[in-house]
């Protein structure tokens, strides 16, 4: 599915605008060997002959429009300056999110997180080689950018969350993907700062399990969830899922805040 996704994308960007995509690399969950079909979008870098233009990005809007709903094929695009800079400024470029291009706002997809997941794992559709791309990582903004995104980003999430159920709500059903989120989504940040990789979604789980026990049989749920098998979330485990959250970023700051990746 992944092979025939990224081949649609190439004959009709090919198709449209000729010569302007000389690179595309597989990234995300794909490229970590833990795509999950129904669950999982396909994510790219892809790299071009020229800056756009404003006809190349309508031409490049109908492109996206027209492929497939399920699943999305996202990714940033990167004229040849910026391959060379390799930026994690959030700057306004091109990318696709839900399928969807979007060229006036600030790209947040932009991190250091990105370039060592294709330094590291990047999967090579059209292109030369990952070694050969140059891509650079730096070591400090990989943890400052980590530790800043649990803290400003899923902590501020939670910091609304109640700290026990509601009376009477502790078995209300709740949308078991926002659960899940939570979960597994600070314990990969948590994990790069401690080993300076890149951990998949599916396997965050057993890694928050090792690193806070009792939100073992949560992660376990959370990952069986992402398979496929029919687990459902209640408020108690929303809460549980906000509780985590705050123990693997007050962990991370507590022990990273001052040290170096390596």
């Amino acid at each position: 599915m992944i092979d025939g996704l990224t081949r649609t994308y190439l004959e009709a960007a090919d198709e449209a605008l000729p010569g302007y995509v000389r690179g595309l690399y597989v990234v995300g969950s794909a490229a970590l060997g833990a795509w999950q079909p129904g669950v999982s979008d396909v994510d790219t870098v892809i790299m071009t002959s020229r800056p756009a233009t404003s006809d190349d990005l309508a031409h490049l809007a109908k492109v996206h429009a027209e492929m497939p709903r399920s699943p999305h094929l996202d990714g940033v695009y990167l004229e040849p300056a910026l391959v060379k800079s390799w930026p994690s400024d959030r700057q306004v470029l091109p990318f696709v999110v839900n399928g969807e291009l979007r060229t006036d706002e600030p790209c947040g997809e932009l991190s250091p997180v990105l370039w060592l997941t294709l330094q590291r794992y990047g999967i090579p559709v059209r292109g030369p080689a990952v070694t050969e791309l140059g891509v650079r990582v730096d070591q400090e903004q990989l943890r400052r950018y980590n530790l800043d995104n649990l803290r400003d980003y899923w902590q501020a999430m939670v910091s609304t969350f109640p700290s026990e159920p509601t009376d009477g709500e502790t078995e209300a059903a709740v949308d078991a993907e926002m659960v899940v989120w939570l979960v597994l989504g600070p314990a990969r940040l948590h994990y790069t700062l401690a080993r300076g990789d890149i951990i998949s979604k599916a396997a965050a789980g057993d890694y928050l399990a090792q690193l806070f026990p009792e939100y073992a049989g949560l992660a376990h749920r959370a990952v069986r969830w992402r398979s496929g098998e029919a687990e459902q979330f209640t408020t108690t485990d929303l809460v549980a899922g906000g509780k985590s959250v705050n123990a693997v970023t007050e962990d991370a700051w507590r022990r990273f805040a001052g040290t170096r990746l390596h």
